[in-house]
């Protein structure tokens, strides 16, 4: 298990995000016993993470741009707290390599690795090529980002329709479109880049086969700054809406011992390959014969980080800043093991029918305890769930001896968690645990379609 022993290194660390990430990291800094600042635009000055933060600095109104990814406005905080690492959780600046390099030119440590491993994860062009030449098993695409449509269809002609059209710069589903047959790109290609253009400021295209019914699997890494990487088993992400996950487990019903094993080696390679320090996630595409392919690497710490710790035992945001401070990890791979099962329901304020967002306030709110249960949330009673950031509310999580007793236990939780004054999407998690090819484990990322 991790050494005790304190990051000497840091005297205080900045936290620039908000919400229940805010918070979590606030606990293990606690554990750790490392001061903490919150920031907080001015619609979050009653935040949770404002009042638990030893010291808190206001950076900018409700608008993102112009306070939680206001590069200036957090380092300035940062400044005039004494702040010497910064932790950016995840979302925000979190895959901002500029922010990191920044961050480290004023002498602030960020919590998170190298700039040059998120730039090149953070380009998917470049990050295909990079996990190509590191014989990592890729999907068939170009290689770099497209010229425009001809290329476009050139490159779709080769590798055989269905194909996807993705952002370079894009994540959450922004930017990507799949595209059945020749007549349809065209089109396809310029809404994507429009989208693109307006979600990351690049309009960067590459095209990847399609794979109509695979399963979403990423594997868990960590790797000190002494040469040790290892891997965490993976997690099953293949519940989500328009590619954007919303309940997952871990371990996955469909991993074998066997294939566990040969994902997490090829995950390690593929952290090793671009010098990686920290938590991250490598993303795969699993299919019905267990070929699995590089889809992304997300260089910070996941939301659904949680289900990772529940089965390990390891606290993975402090291990983050241990690593950062220097520390070596303190265990092998030989060390890590998964014991039963847990299942994270995000719990988001939207219609769970339509999935309109849902903002407002909680006039109530109870969640369950009890053996095996866990809940992050910065969400109170008469607390309100802004219009202006992620409709994340909680995130309910349980583990169990087996997967039986997870999805009981998950479902327990559910019927006794109490949230009114928003709509919420615990009725539609509700329905998918009853569901007997979730039960069974047999789903891919085409299971929601039925709940359309």
């Amino acid at each position: 298990m991790p050494p005790s022993r304190l990051p000497v290194m840091f005297k205080k660390v900045l936290i620039a995000n908000r919400g229940e990430i805010a918070l979590r990291i606030i606990s293990a800094c606690k554990e750790l016993a490392v001061p903490t600042v919150a920031v907080y635009s001015d619609v979050d000055a009653h935040s949770l993470h404002v009042r638990f933060a030893d010291e808190a600095v206001c950076i900018g109104p409700a608008k993102s741009a112009e306070s939680y990814l206001n590069i200036p406005s957090v380092l300035s905080a940062a400044e005039i707290t004494g702040a010497d690492a910064v932790h950016p959780g995840y979302g925000f600046l979190a895959e901002n390599a500029h922010f990191a390099e920044v961050a480290e030119a004023c002498r602030v440590r960020f919590i998170g690795p190298p700039p040059r491993a998120i730039r090149l994860m953070g380009d998917k062009a470049l990050a295909r090529a990079t996990m190509m030449k590191a014989k990592v098993p890729v999907l068939p695409g170009s290689t770099s980002a497209l010229e425009g449509v001809d290329e476009a269809v050139e490159t779709a002609q080769k590798i055989g329709f269905p194909v996807m059209l993705k952002a370079a710069s894009g994540g959450g589903g922004k930017g990507l479109r799949v595209v059945e047959n020749e007549n349809d790109i065209g089109k396809a290609f310029l809404a994507a880049q429009k989208e693109a253009e307006a979600a990351f400021g690049a309009n960067e295209i590459y095209v990847e086969k399609f794979l109509p019914s695979p399963r979403h699997i990423e594997i868990q890494i960590m790797a000190d700054k002494h040469g040790t990487t290892v891997h965490l088993g993976e997690r099953e992400c293949s519940i989500q809406r328009r590619h954007q996950k919303i309940l997952e487990e871990a371990p996955s019903a469909a991993v074998s011992e066997r294939l566990r094993e040969k994902m997490g080696r090829v995950a390690v390679s593929a952290a090793i390959a671009v010098g990686y320090h920290g938590a991250g996630t490598v993303e795969f595409l699993l299919d019905e014969d267990d070929r699995f392919y590089f889809m992304e690497m997300n260089t910070r710490i996941q939301v659904e980080h949680a289900v990772t710790e529940m089965v390990t035992g390891m606290d993975l945001v402090k291990d983050q800043i241990r690593v950062a401070a220097g520390e070596e990890l303190g265990y092998r791979q030989k060390d890590i093991d998964v014991r039963g099962a847990s299942i994270e329901c995000r719990i988001n304020a939207e219609d769970p029918v339509t999935f309109m967002p849902s903002p407002g306030t909680i006039h109530v709110f109870h969640v369950p305890g009890g053996p095996g249960v866990r809940v992050d949330t910065a969400a109170h009673a008469e607390c309100e769930v802004q219009p202006h950031y992620d409709s994340l509310i909680a995130k309910l999580v349980v583990q169990g001896r087996d997967r039986e007793e997870a999805i009981e236990r998950m479902k327990r939780c559910l019927q006794l968690t109490v949230i009114e004054g928003v709509k919420t999407t615990i009725p539609l998690h509700l329905r998918i645990l009853d569901d007997a090819d979730f039960r069974a484990g047999r789903y891919t990322t085409r299971f929601l379609e039925r709940f359309a």
